[in-house]
Parts: structure tokens; sequence; C-alpha cells
């Protein structure tokens, strides 16, 4: 943690920023599956200085009303192709973007995409960090997206050094920002019971104590806690 100017800052690891990317996605009108394919834009974005956090939380409501099935293709000539995002958020231009880019690369030994009516263009820019993982090579110049091949070596500091970066230092986040995008992602959670406790994680605790799915516990549930809420319960019901 680190204080600038009376600002405060928290160095924030890619499983926290995932975590809250994905929960608060999910709480969006993006199909199922969808907004697992976004989860890393806001944590690229903050690494680049671009909007990160702060714009996934100025834009929360706007994405309750999102629609990737909107965004189509306009044109097509050779290597080249046009992207309407029809108002779409540029994180969810991008994973159609950079498929298509692959897709024309492999066809044609490069491509370059333009992609227009897109919401935040500027986030765009993340794509140039998104390729290597893909096998691709991306430049971003505005909202055109040129793509070469590249080699993928499975060593993740070649491949995707922003997230070999991220995974070493993680990133700084005003922690005001932080604390309200916490609690945003909360939204998405169940409330906090003795039911809702028997049936997180990796398994689930009957009434009766027993337990189905993974019993090797390494992910520190209190079963015992659980199992003495439970007997609480049924003296009480042999109480009334």
């Amino acid at each position: 943690m680190t204080s600038s100017h009376s600002n405060i800052s928290m160095r924030v690891m890619p499983r926290e920023m995932r975590l809250m990317s994905e929960r608060i996605f999910s709480l969006s009108s993006l199909p199922k599956g969808f907004f697992l394919t976004v989860g890393d834009f806001p944590m690229y974005s903050q690494k680049l200085g671009l909007g990160g956090f702060a714009l996934l939380e100025e834009r929360f409501e706007s994405f309750k009303s999102a629609d990737p099935a909107r965004i189509s293709i306009t044109s097509e000539d050779g290597n080249r192709l046009k992207l309407d995002a029809a108002g779409e958020h540029a994180w969810f231009v991008l994973p159609a973007a950079i498929d298509l880019l692959g897709e024309l690369t492999a066809r044609f030994g490069s491509a370059e995409l333009t992609a227009v009516n897109v919401a935040d263009a500027e986030e765009l820019a993340t794509a140039a960090s998104f390729g290597g993982r893909t096998g691709l090579t991306i430049t971003v110049s505005g909202n055109v997206l040129n793509a070469a091949p590249a080699t993928v070596t499975g060593d993740v500091r070649k491949d995707d050094p922003l997230l070999w970066a991220l995974l070493e230092d993680g990133v700084l986040v005003e922690a005001d920002l932080w604390w309200r995008i916490y609690h945003l992602a909360k939204q998405a959670l169940a409330t906090d019971s003795v039911v809702s406790r028997r049936h997180a994680g990796p398994m689930i605790i009957n009434e009766d104590g027993t337990i189905i799915g993974r019993k090797d516990n390494d992910d520190e549930t209190d079963v015992s806690f659980l199992a003495s809420r439970l007997s609480e319960r049924e003296k009480e019901g042999a109480g009334s």
C-alpha cells in the first residue's frame, strides 16, 4: 500500500481483480459464459494506464443493456475487415475482433480490422497485449487493429509480458475505488446464511452433516462450524 498526496493506493493482484471483474460482469446483461472472456480487460486496462476499474465502475449501469450479438461485419476485402460495434463497449468487441484477426491472419498471413461505433474506443489498445497468447502480434492505431503471426512459446513471460508483470507485481488501484469495486461485486453473492455457507465452495454439507463432493478441506472450509450451527437448529426444533 502506498500514499501519494493523501491518496492511498492498494497493490492488487490478478486473482482479486479477476474475481471482482467476473462478479461485476455477471450482473450485466452479457450472455452466460461471455463475461468470462472479458474478465481480464479491466485488469489489463488498469495496468496500461487506461480506464481500468474506474471505467468499469462508471460504465456498470450501461453494461446492464450490453448485447454483443449486435456486433456485425459490414465489409470484408481480402485480409481487411470492417466491424460495426453498434455502440457496444470496446471490451465486448475485442474477443470477436481478436478471433477474426486470427482467422484472417491464418488465411492471408496478415490482417487489418477497423472497428467503428465503439464505445470507449481507446480501450481497443488493450488488444496489443492480448495478441501474444493467441499467436498474434497486434498493433493498434486508433480504431484500426493490424495483426501478424507470432510464435506461441508457452512461456508467459514471452507470450504475455503484461500478464507476467501483473502476476509478479500486481497493479496499484486507488483504495477508495477498489473498495467501491469490492462492494459492487458483492451484489453478485447470495445473502450470507447457514444454508448459503453449506453450499459454498467445492462441496455441499447436508443438514445431517454428511458431505457431498471434495473432502480434503484444503480451502479452509470450517465444517465443524457449520455442523455445530446445524446441531443448534436441531435442538431449537426439538424444543419447539
